[in-house]
């Protein structure tokens, strides 16, 4: 299969399958005569790995990990599972620091009067932020 059959099979663009191939994600695909890029049955399913992989929320280096363990037939589901409880407390993490943006959002619209006058907390609150930022700096 040429690179844009892939791409179209996986979801992925053939830019995305380059650069995986670039930073030996996945192994560089045999090449045609004309030196096309030629993926076969088992390389077409590592990268449908990857993509899964990256949809549930991993890394381009925890896909690393997750492939060479994926590799490795003497592998533990310990392993893979300590992987995947690891990144479920960052993303329980990052879930904790959205809801309070969240939080802090809505606070400030409720706020705002979201009249016709230039006076807005939203603004002020921003800029504050501001002042803050470049101080701590």
């Amino acid at each position: 299969m040429n690179i844009s059959k892939v791409a179209r099979l996986t979801g992925l663009t053939a830019k995305t399958l380059r650069y995986y191939e670039s930073i030996g994600l996945i192994p560089e695909p045999e090449r045609t005569d004309n030196g096309y890029r030629s993926y076969n049955d088992s390389l077409l399913r590592r990268i449908r790995f990857i993509k899964n992989a990256r949809e549930a929320g991993f890394n381009l280096d925890e896909c690393r990990e997750l492939l060479i363990l994926h590799d490795n037939e003497c592998r533990t589901s310990a392993e893979v599972k300590a992987l995947t409880l690891a990144k479920i407390a960052e993303l329980e993490q990052r879930i904790a620091q959205m809801q309070q943006l969240l939080q802090g959002l809505r606070c400030l619209a409720d706020q705002c009067h979201g009249d016709q006058q230039p006076e807005c907390p939203i603004m002020e609150a921003l800029d504050g932020y501001k002042e803050v930022r470049s101080i701590e700096k």
